[in-house]
Order: C-alpha cells, then structure tokens, then sequence
C-alpha cells in the first residue's frame, strides 16, 4: 500500500509540476494555433467534449478544434478515418503531430488526467468494451498516453483500409481494453517512464517493435487481423 502511495504522490506531483511548465514554455506554439485556427475552418479554437473518466465519472476534455462541430452526428459518427471529410483545414497536420492533444495540460492540472493512463473514451466508444472491460480500465486516472495509444497510433490508417469501419474499430477497441489492463498489472512510475519515452519514440519511428524489447509480456496482434471481415472479436478478457 505505501509503494502505491508513493506512486501515485509522485505521479500527481509530476503530472502538476511538467504541465505547469509545459504551458509557459510552449505559450507561443498555443498562440500561433490559436490565431490560425481562429481564422480558418469555422473560426472554433478549443473542443470540449464529455468524456469517460476516472471511476467511470464524466469530464470536459480540452482540445484544439480539428473537425466540423457537428462531426459526431456526421459519417462514421465517433470514428475517424484517415483523411476524414470532416477535418478542418489544419485538422489533419494537428492530429498528426498531436499538437491538438496539447490543451489536455489543462486537464493534467485540473486532475482529470494523468500524463500516462487509458485513453479517456466518448461513452459512445466506451460502450463499445465489455461489461468486465468498463469496470476495471478506468480504475486508473485516463492518460495524455498510454499503451493502447502507442500499439495504435495508426489507428486511423487501419480503419481507413477496413470495408467495415464500425467492425474493425470495435476490434482495435476490445484489444486496447486488454492493453489497457495489462497496464494496470505492471503499472509503476518506471513502466510510466518507459511508456512517455515510446510516445515520442513511435513519432520518429512509427513501424518500430521496441515496445515489445521493453514490455516482452505485452499482448501481441497483427493488426492486418484487424482489416479482415468478417469479424471475429478478439477476446476482451485480458491476456
């Protein structure tokens, strides 16, 4: 019980401190977005939306608008494709470099996240997990990153080469309830550390296995597994 204290203490203390930081240092990149957000697309700067988080409680998360306003009641609804029509004119280069997760400090600050966790779903999309799934992955603050953000940061991509949109996201879906679990069960401030270093890693390195040398007991996928239809769900009780 006090290692976990002691883990949780310095994750809350790093969490305020870094983000804190963070958003003087980079003051001038949130200005530059801000002005060129506020006159292209439909002039929206930040996107608030419901999400599910720590002990399945709702939040506002903080983002620069990417897509239409109405982009959940349009097309794939809460599923994003590669490409989506539904992108804003800097939309595509934001999510890209994920400068649009960057107002998320606010959240880091407020407690409703943490830097590393689950990533906090709309409740659309976390009714998508299992039952067993949604009462254990959010027993841990939602995260900035996480394990299931790293395996799947193409996740875009592999949706776009599916001739079944909803069916190929519901299975990136029940395999990143069985990361996010995972997670749960080797969760330290090393295994956090390990986790922020492959966020930046898989940026310059996209296709690399490193995630797999650091973490030999993760769960594997061929992730072109997840393209073919018709689906078989993998399983979401955690490996």
């Amino acid at each position: 019980m006090k290692h976990f204290a002691n883990y949780f203490f310095i994750k809350r203390l790093f969490d305020i401190l870094i983000s804190s930081v963070a958003i003087l240092l980079l003051s001038p990149i949130f200005l530059v977005i801000i002005v060129l957000l506020k006159f292209t697309g439909e002039g929206h700067v930040f996107y608030l939306q419901d999400r599910v988080g720590y002990k399945n409680k709702r939040f506002k998360i903080w983002k620069f608008a990417t897509m239409l306003v109405n982009s959940p009641n349009l097309a794939t609804g809460d599923v994003t494709i590669k490409n989506d029509p539904r992108l804003l004119p800097m939309g595509k280069f934001l999510r890209k470099t994920k400068l649009n997760e960057l107002p998320q400090l606010v959240n880091l600050i407020k407690g409703d996240m943490t830097f590393v966790g689950p990533r906090p779903l709309m409740p659309a999309g976390f009714e998508r997990y299992s039952e067993y799934v949604q009462h254990r992955i959010y027993n841990v603050k939602p995260g900035v990153t996480g394990i299931g953000s790293i395996i799947f940061r193409d996740e875009e991509s592999i949706v776009s080469q599916s001739s079944n949109y909803e069916a190929t996201y519901q299975k990136i879906n029940n395999f990143k309830g069985n990361l996010e679990l995972w997670y749960q069960r080797h969760r330290s401030t090393l295994t956090d550390i390990n986790l922020l270093f492959l966020t930046a890693w898989v940026i310059f390195r996209p296709n690399s296995k490193l995630v797999y040398k650091i973490f030999p007991t993760l769960p594997q996928l061929d992730k072109r597994e997840m393209i073919n239809i018709p689906v078989k769900y993998i399983s979401t009780i955690a490996v």
